[in-house]
Order: structure tokens, then C-alpha cells, then sequence
């Protein structure tokens, strides 16, 4: 392991070239399992960021007049790099993220598809040619590069939500500056070192990690080089960086905060249910945009959902990402840990019981026990926030519509998940007001799908061929023979 890390970068990554920060200052990476730090990368200021979009604008016009199959030959050479260096990209995302072992995997495997599948895009975007409906001209749609892009990622997922910003941008001849979340600068840093050596010009992607975010993110929208910025994060930051983006009108996509309800209906494979509950609440311990928040069962199996449920929480492993057998890592710091120990004392204080969990485990490491609460208030906090963490709280319904009500009873509309038998599940999820809606399965995440939210979860769409419209303008010419 410390071989890995002798050979990641720590540096920046502008204009094709590896240098530290202009000020010299660094960001501490640390492992969330152990509270130690693995090592040190360079911290971007302003300076920095003003050359990465130098370096971005100069590359521009170079990368935009690449053959479309030239950019997708690079992509898909990503493609394979990414797979050839799967296990040591695994290794970085559990030891700064704290991932376990094969959900790192996973991840790297999910990132790596997003090359490829836009290396399949990059030759297909397709403009129209037709005549008028008066007769009186023709109509040719063309489409072109947006231009310079800043991509913010966050920490979560942070190779799969860097390659599914990057790997579009480049498809449709962008070039692109990334910051990176502080937590998780590494794995950004090898993926910008991957797709050096795929070929990628020097200048089209640049690679910004940065503890000053609000300063960096500040100082590129103000640049009128800058055409577009897209976004994943939380809410609260997404309204602060449209708010900027308007005062120049940037072409703006925001993948934002979720709650995800989970909804058990009476005709429920109780096998699937739980099989379902236990992957759409613990991928990344939690940690997840789309991730379950609030399950709502129907009361006449709510009893034995609750009973199986808890039992599976209670067998599973804790510990180190980094080590063999173990089901749930760590919370990626002490505020995300503290977070969710909040919600869950104040819904137990409230009322709720904790069937299994319910508080933090003894020794280093920012982890919390996988809990399944019950008794829980329908207006309790926990039901309204974003928990971000291996906490499952459970409420009762009885009719259908009191589950649709619930679950579209939020300011967010990214993910949902309905279990039941196919034609009533599919019913219920044709109704409920999210983006992304999982029938009796609890991972829906893929390349070929269309990704992003409804309400304020969001605005855009990332994966699939939308998402490499996001990074296209679109030119109406009237043609008169």
C-alpha cells in the first residue's frame, strides 16, 4: 500500500503538468478508519485556479477540432487503464474515503464504464436536417461544445462522479478544470494521471484540489472563459453556486441532496424487500445521494420487516475498508459521524427504540453501528434530513396513498424505491415526484441511464445520452437555397 501511494500525485495538475501550489500550502489526507493522515497533496488558491482555466481555454480549440473518433479512441483507452489499475485505485478510494474493499471495487469498475460508454457517444451526436413546414427554407440543428467547464465533485463516490462529469465533457470536445473534494483529492489525482497517459492533450483536463472551495469556485465563474460549471453536492451549496453562475448566466447542471424514501407494500417478496433495503441503505455506509432515508411499511408486515431487518444490520462486520470480511467502513469524518449520531438521539429521545445500533463503537474511527429504528415520529428530524450514514428509520402505513403522501412529502425528488409486486410497485412509482425511482431493486445506478432529481434535488441530467448534452450548445441555421 504505501508503494501506491509513493507513486500517486500530490501535486496539481494544470496544463498537462504536475507542480505544486503557487502558496505552497498542502491538505492533509486522513484515513476515516483510523483518523491518521496518509498523506498530503497540494492546495489550489485562486492563482491556480486562473492557470487551470488558462490552460483549459489554450487546449480548447485543439480538443474541440478532434474527430469525434479520435476523442472516443482516447476515452476508451481510459477505459482500459482505469480497469488495468483497479485494484490500486480501490486501495486509494478505501484508504481516503473508507470504502470497503469490494464496494471500491465496484466503484472503480462503475467509473470505468463511463468512458466507455461515452467513448460509444463521442462519433454518435447527431444534428437534423428537414425542411421547413411553410416550405420556405430548410432547417439544419447542429451541435458544438459548450466550452471551458468546472467540474465540483464530492467525496463520496469520488472516481465514479469525477469520470461522469469528465468523461462526457471530453466526449463532446470540452475541455475541463476539476476540483475535487478535500477529503478525497487522491483519487482525483490518479484518474487526472490516467487520463494523462490515455492520451488526453495537455490543458484539456485539469485537476484543482483545493481547502478553499468558496474562493476557487468564486474566481472561475467570474472568468468569462468559463461556459459552464456542474455540480454534485448538497443543496445548501448548489443554491450558492447557481447563485453565482447567474450573475454571468453559466450553463449550470446540479446533481444536489436527496431523501429517499423506501417504500414496502402489502404484496412485498419480503426476500426481495429486504435483500433491496439492505443495498439501498449501506452502499458507502450510507453515504449516498440516492441512498434509502426513510422506509415506509406497510403495517401488516411492518413487524417482520423490521425483526429481519434489524437481524441483518446486526450481523454485519465493521471496520476498516482496507481489511478482508468487513461489511461497513467508516463515515468519511467526525462531522458526518456526529451528524448522524444527532439525528439518531433525538429520535430516540422522541420516542424511537433502536432494534440494533443506535450509537457509535468504541476505539479511533469515525464509524457508527448499522441501527434500524422503530416508533419513529413521522415528523421526526431524522425523516427530514439527509442522514448520510447506516441509520434506517421505519414508519407505518396502511393505505397506499398515505405512502405516496409520505414519500413526496420533501423539497427533494432525486431517488425512491418501491417494493411490491411488479404492476402495483410500478403504479406507486409512477407517482412518487423523483428522478430516479428503483422497482423491487435497491441499486440503480448505470452509465445508460439518465441521472438527476426533481425539486430542489437538482437540475440536469448526468449518464445516458443526456448527459452528453449538457455539455452541447445547440444551433438552429435557417437555409434559404
Amino acid at each position: 500500500m504505501n508503494n501506491i501511494f509513493e507513486s500517486t500525485p500530490t501535486d496539481l495538475f494544470i496544463g498537462g503538468v504536475w507542480a505544486p501550489a503557487k502558496s505552497g500550502e498542502r491538505i492533509d489526507v486522513t484515513d476515516p478508519a483510523t483518523e491518521r493522515v496518509i498523506a498530503t497533496c497540494s492546495s489550489g488558491n485562486v492563482d491556480d485556479a486562473i492557470r487551470a482555466v488558462d490552460a483549459a481555454k489554450a487546449a480548447a480549440s485543439q480538443w474541440s477540432s478532434t474527430a469525434p473518433r479520435e476523442r472516443a479512441e482516447v476515452l476508451r483507452r481510459a477505459f482500459e487503464l482505469m480497469i488495468e489499475r483497479r485494484d490500486d485505485l480501490a486501495i486509494i478510494i478505501s484508504s481516503e474515503e473508507g470504502k470497503t474493499r469490494a464496494e471500491a471495487l465496484g466503484e472503480v469498475t462503475y467509473a470505468a464504464e463511463f468512458f466507455r460508454w461515452y467513448a460509444e457517444e463521442a462519433p454518435r451526436i447527431k444534428g437534423h436536417f428537414g425542411r421547413g413546414p411553410a416550405g420556405t427554407n430548410h432547417i439544419i440543428v447542429d451541435h458544438s461544445p459548450v466550452g471551458v467547464s468546472l467540474l465540483i465533485t464530492p467525496w463520496n463516490f469520488p472516481a465514479a462522479m469525477a469520470t461522469r462529469k469528465i468523461a462526457p465533457a471530453l466526449a463532446a470536445g470540452c475541455t475541463v478544470v476539476l476540483k475535487p473534494a478535500s477529503e478525497t483529492p487522491l483519487t482525483a489525482l490518479a484518474v487526472a494521471q490516467l487520463l494523462d497517459d490515455a492520451g488526453v492533450p495537455a490543458g484539456a483536463v485539469n485537476v484543482l484540489p483545493s481547502n478553499r472551495s468558496a474562493e476557487i469556485s468564486n474566481s472561475i465563474l467570474d472568468d468569462e472563459r468559463v461556459k459552464l460549471v456542474s455540480f454534485t453536492g448538497s443543496t445548501e451549496v448548489g443554491r450558492i453556486l447557481l447563485a453565482k453562475a447567474s450573475q454571468r448566466i453559466v450553463i449550470s447542471s446540479m446533481e444536489l441532496g436527496g431523501n429517499a424514501p423506501f417504500v414496502v407494500l402489502d404484496d412485498a417478496d419480503m426476500d426481495v424487500a429486504l435483500e433491496s433495503a439492505l443495498i439501498a441503505k449501506l452502499r458507502n455506509a450510507g453515504e449516498s445521494c440516492i441512498g434509502a432515508n426513510r422506509f415506509y411499511v406497510h403495517n401488516s408486515i411492518k413487524d417482520e420487516f423490521a425483526k429481519r431487518f434489524a437481524a441483518a444490520m446486526s450481523n454485519l462486520k465493521i471496520g476498516s475498508g482496507l481489511k478482508d470480511g468487513v461489511d461497513i467502513g467508516p463515515l468519511v469524518n467526525a462531522s458526518t459521524r456526529n451528524k448522524v449520531e444527532k439525528l439518531v438521539n433525538d429520535a430516540v429521545s422522541e420516542g424511537a427504540k433502536a432494534l440494533t445500533g443506535g450509537k457509535r463503537p468504541d476505539g479511533p474511527g469515525f464509524f457508527y453501528e448499522p441501527t434500524v429504528l422503530v416508533n419513529v415520529d413521522p415528523d421526526a428530524d431524522i425523516l427530514k434530513a439527509e442522514i448520510f450514514g447506516p441509520v434506517a428509520p421505519i414508519v407505518g402505513f396502511d393505505d397506499d396513498e398515505d405512502a405516496i403522501f409520505m414519500a413526496n412529502d420533501t423539497t427533494f425528488g432525486l431517488a425512491a424505491y418501491v417494493i411490491g409486486s411488479t404492476g402495483h410497485a410500478l403504479a406507486i412509482a409512477q407517482r412518487i415526484d423523483a428522478g430516479v425511482v428503483g422497482v423491487n431493486r435497491g441499486f440503480v445506478s448505470d452509465p445508460a441511464a439518465p441521472f438527476g432529481g426533481m425539486k430542489q434535488s437538482g437540475i440536469g441530467r448526468e449518464g445516458s445520452q443526456d448527459g452528453i448534452h449538457e455539455f452541447l450548445e445547440t444551433k438552429y441555421i435557417a437555409i434559404d437555397w
